[in-house]
């Protein structure tokens, strides 16, 4: 399927690269279908990549690995809420979290507490909200990936 997006222009999504939501995503909850999208110069190990909406072509969201920038992260979550991402396992599954760009780049952060949820293998995701206060909406990863980059 071709879609015009805001960020990358005009792409061709594979039909198995659909990702999708079966309950929207939350603030969204229209928005089921997405694709993940990469910076093609920087490859699919680039820090930022976008979930973008296939039902919105205008919406995108940056969004990474959190591990990247909290190597415990670690949530319990309630198999319940996974439900709807399909048979999930170690093997199979991919968590994103979002990624506020501000314009003052020294604020930018990634919300802990609303993870995707996503399984690679059925292309079924999900949102959830980690219940303990473990997890900030607004983690500051400026510092942490200035520091990355410093160490390459």
């Amino acid at each position: 399927m071709k879609i015009t997006t805001k960020i990358f222009g005009e792409i061709e999504i594979a039909d198995e690269k659909v990702i999708t939501f079966e309950n929207g995503i939350i603030g969204f909850p229209e928005l089921k279908r997405f694709a993940l999208l990469h910076d093609g110069e920087k490859g699919t190990n680039v820090g930022i990549r976008f979930l973008q909406s296939l039902d919105e072509p205008g919406f995108a969201m940056p969004v990474m690995d959190p591990l990247v920038v909290k190597p415990d992260y670690d949530p319990e979550v309630n198999d319940e809420l996974l439900a709807s991402a399909g048979n999930i396992n170690a093997d199979n599954i991919l968590v994103l979290v979002t990624v506020t760009v501000p314009n003052d780049l020294t604020q930018m952060s990634v919300n802990l507490q609303g993870p995707f949820v996503i399984n690679v293998e059925e292309h079924k995701a999900c949102q959830i909200i980690v219940e303990n206060g473990d997890y900030p909406v607004k983690f500051p990863i400026y510092e942490i990936l200035q520091a990355g980059k410093a160490g390459e």
